[in-house]
């Protein structure tokens, strides 16, 4: 469960510690104290872009990446405490040699899942309330259709679109459920392909929480179509000098076959409305309601 305040007992998060700890890797385990925390954080959303992105940003002079993205500390792994997570990132002389050379040093964190997790703003909140967020946004039919096609690929499904959304189309219109119950909202609703999409009611908790010259979206159109551009305007955002990467090829990507026609124009009339209050919080809009 992604939305999980449970403590476990002192001998099971003691085993559970070593073993994804020091067991894993112990090297990076036991240098913990000697390692950096995040700087920013990259939020989602699922099938946009973010995995490029983790890719893309560590070519940056003045910036590191972390071992991996999809670390999830803040949801599934809270429980493995501050060192195993800083365990993920690089040392403090890493850190001192790229502030000598450059003058700058900046590590991250990219876990597309903590989107829509209002756990997650807590946690970031209490614990880096000066980081910077970016959130990069993909038109949600094309991601719903994305995440779908994983499914399929994969062999989690044999249903066709149209039949694995009608369920969630019916938990959509249902006027009785309790968006207010936080546990339900992330480990049923979200869990959804469709709600995924609802970006605007995922990010008023980020916005709520943060001051909006800490937040930055992009969209992965932009990042795929105008991938130095973007990557420049997400530098600016982190004070950074502008740097053209080498390496722009696109990640975890797959080829599919392309959404009947009637569904999308479905689709379209129902993201309309949730796209508006995107666009109106965040205070741009994206060319999605095609």
């Amino acid at each position: 469960m992604k939305y999980n305040t449970k403590s476990n007992g002192v001998f099971k998060k003691i085993y559970q510690k070593f073993r994804y700890g020091f067991l894993n890797n112990p090297s990076r385990y036991v240098t913990s104290p000697l390692r950096v925390s995040p700087n920013f954080f990259v939020i989602g959303a699922v099938r946009s872009g973010t995995t490029s992105l983790f890719h893309y940003l560590g070519q940056h002079q003045c910036i590191t990446s972390s071992a991996y993205d999809e670390i999830g500390y803040f949801d599934d792994n809270f429980h493995l405490g501050e060192h195993w997570y800083r365990s993920l990132f690089p040392t403090v002389f890493t850190k001192n040699k790229i502030l000598k050379k450059h003058g700058k040093f900046l590590t991250y964190d990219v876990t597309p899942f903590y989107i829509y997790n209002p756990l997650v703003v807590e946690r970031i909140k209490t614990y880096f309330p000066n980081s910077k967020i970016i959130a990069c946004l993909r038109n949600p039919i094309d991601r719903a259709y994305s995440n779908y096609m994983i499914e399929l690929q994969d062999g989690d499904t044999n249903l066709s679109f149209e039949e694995r959304i009608q369920p969630e189309i019916e938990l959509i219109n249902n006027k009785k459920i309790k968006l207010d119950n936080k546990a339900f909202l992330v480990d049923t609703y979200y869990n959804n392909i469709i709600a995924r999409g609802f970006y605007a009611e995922q990010l008023k908790h980020w916005y709520n929480s943060f001051p909006k010259e800490q937040l930055l979206m992009v969209s992965s159109e932009e990042l795929s179509k105008n991938t130095h551009n973007t990557l420049n305007k997400i530098f600016d955002f982190l004070d950074l000098q502008n740097t053209e990467i080498n390496d722009i090829s696109k990640k975890n990507k797959r080829e599919y076959r392309a959404m009947k026609k009637e569904t999308r124009d479905f689709l379209i009339e129902l993201y309309k409305p949730h796209n508006e209050k995107l666009y109106d919080l965040i205070g741009r809009k994206f060319a999605w309601d095609i």
